[in-house]
């Protein structure tokens, strides 16, 4: 059997076992695909061909559309892959890819994998210091961004091919591919080892973390994605997510298109509830994963009517408040579906269809993901019902783990130590095997389902002249669930007033990416351990204890500053 027919048996075993999770668990397997395979040759081009049926809708915030059919994508793919090579692209080659919402992306996504390049995602809001920090540790040879954004690469160095969409001063544009005759690229040889994801994740204490990916931990890992989200051929799937980040790949590329599904994806500049709800209902989506911050806001819009269609409801990125399912379930008679994963695998737990759902548990470990527990303090495997750290089975070979932390020895020791792949989350199991989170190991934490490093933003804090010194930790927020709120030990010659706080507060919007904007300081002694490190545990410990909104005598917030609002 060749790479395609492999594939395809082992995700039709996964549709065939939807609702039978018990059954999917003991009898799904990984498929044998040889030792060549490319995802966007072996499987996108192999259900594209002849097939007319949508495979991606991109709607705009005026309500306008762009439709691209299965058969468009590959032969658009394909032309740009031939343009691309044209222009010095090759196998092998780190590609920086910052596009927004945009059918290139998508496009882009599939011509470069086609090449046997490497893609390197970038969410837009990246500034100057990131972009550098990608280029040069991402070895990249290529970039790609829109015209608009273009100005940001004019102080950042490397010796790196400049490719836009549309036209720009000292750049390629992309879009000449769409005036090539169509010619198939041919397959790039890549073997199932091979490089195809580049992703940057933060750590906490150092800057952030490199992921790599192979041409089957994603583009095969993912089928485990495709059973939690219930997705099958013929579904229309909207995903809120941010291109450059990993959820974005996970439900708005490699999950659909497996199951042959419609991507529906709804791109606004400014979040309005009202005009998603009302796509959900034009669109006629039949399955939707949003983060629970998402929810609540569509919550407290009001949910109104069910979509006629959906019936897969999804969340991601976060803990998922056990109200916002009822609230849900009350309004629209569907039952969210809360599930994890990391940018570092695919979905590893999730809550699936047709399995009963328990209030505030992610969920039980998806087929084909070897998900244990192992005790943090003597690394020994937790047996049973217990709590301890959310790993997964190295001698059980996951497939949707990442290679590593490239260029990191130190950091794979420590992520594979043991035998054992460690996210550094720690979570609970019941009797009957579902597990609840409870927090991470470090001090990362999410803000509006963004990642955030403390020490990325306390980087950008201390070098405002008035801040000597400075610990970031999540303050707990209504809507965004958390949000960062940095307390701060001030230089000399500096007093805690309303113009210090302003100061600093519009010097962080200035030189962070608005996903990491400080949204509160408080100015105060911060608590270190004897050999002079900061206690962040305290810091978290008294936001909860402010949990109930109360503000400290000494704390200002950005909304308090009207030219800081937003």
């Amino acid at each position: 059997m060749n790479a395609t027919g492999a594939y395809r048996q082992s995700r039709d075993q996964l549709l065939r076992l939807r609702g039978d999770h018990a059954r999917a668990v003991a009898e799904f397997r990984w498929p044998e695909l040889g030792t060549r395979f490319n995802w966007a040759v072996d499987w996108f081009d192999a259900v594209a061909s002849g097939n007319d049926r949508p495979a991606l809708v991109v709607v705009e915030e005026d309500g306008s559309a762009t439709e691209r059919t299965f058969a468009e994508m590959s032969r658009a793919s394909d032309r740009l892959s031939s343009w691309l090579a044209a222009g010095g692209v090759r196998k092998g080659d780190p590609v920086l890819l910052m596009l927004g919402n945009q059918v290139e992306l998508w496009e882009a996504m599939l011509a470069i994998m086609k090449l046997g390049a490497v893609i390197l995602p970038t969410t837009t809001a990246v500034g100057r210091a990131g972009l550098e920090d990608r280029i040069a540790r991402g070895r990249v040879r290529h970039v790609i961004c829109d015209a608009a954004d273009t100005g940001t690469f004019g102080q950042v160095p490397g010796d790196y091919t400049r490719i836009s969409v549309g036209a720009a001063e000292g750049w390629s544009d992309l879009r000449e591919a769409a005036d090539l005759a169509h010619t198939s690229v041919g397959h790039p040889g890549t073997t199932p080892d091979d490089p195809l994801l580049l992703y940057f994740t933060s750590g906490t204490t150092s800057r952030p973390k490199l992921v790599e990916h192979t041409q089957v931990s994603y583009p095969v890992g993912h089928l485990s994605t495709m059973y939690w989200l219930g997705l099958r051929p013929g579904d229309v799937h909207l995903n809120i997510s941010s291109p450059g980040w990993a959820k974005h790949a996970w439900s708005c590329f490699f999950a659909p298109w497996i199951a042959e599904a419609t991507i529906v994806v709804h791109d606004y500049r400014r979040f309005d509830a009202a005009a998603l709800l009302d796509q959900l209902h034009r669109r006629k989506v039949t399955s939707f994963c949003a983060p629970p911050t998402v929810w609540r806001m569509l919550i407290n819009a009001d949910l109104g009517e069910r979509p006629e269609a959906l019936r897969e409801a999804i969340s991601a990125g976060e803990p998922l408040n056990p109200e916002v399912i009822e609230r849900v379930r009350r309004a629209w008679g569907v039952t969210v579906r809360d599930g994890f994963g990391q940018t570092e695998t695919t979905a590893q737990v999730g809550n699936t269809p047709g399995a009963a759902v328990r209030a505030g548990s992610m969920g039980r470990p998806l087929p084909g993901v070897p998900v244990v527990l192992v005790d943090p303090a003597t690394g020994r495997l937790v047996t049973g019902t217990g709590e301890g750290e959310l790993c997964l089975d190295l001698s059980a070979r996951p497939l949707p783990l990442m290679t590593g932390y490239r260029d990191d020895a130190e950091r794979n020791a420590g992520a594979m130590s043991g035998g054992y792949y460690h996210t550094g989350d720690v979570a609970s199991r019941d009797a009957e095997g579902y597990i609840t989170y409870i927090g991470r190991t470090d001090d990362v934490f999410k803000a509006s389902d963004y990642k955030i490093s403390p020490f990325e933003l306390e980087s950008a804090l201390i070098e405002h002249p008035a801040v000597a010194e400075a610990a970031v930790v999540p303050a707990p927020d209504p809507v965004r669930l958390a949000v960062p709120k940095a307390y701060i030990a001030l230089a000399p010659g500096h007093e805690p007033t309303e113009e210090t706080a302003l100061s600093i507060l519009r010097y962080a919007r200035e030189h962070l990416a608005p996903y990491q904007r400080v949204r509160r300081i408080e100015f105060s002694d911060l608590p270190k351990t004897i050999s002079g490190k900061i206690r962040r545990v305290e810091l978290r410990a008294r936001e909860q204890e402010l949990a109930d909104g109360r503000r400290a005598s000494a704390e200002w917030r950005d909304d308090q500053f009207p030219g800081l609002k937003g």
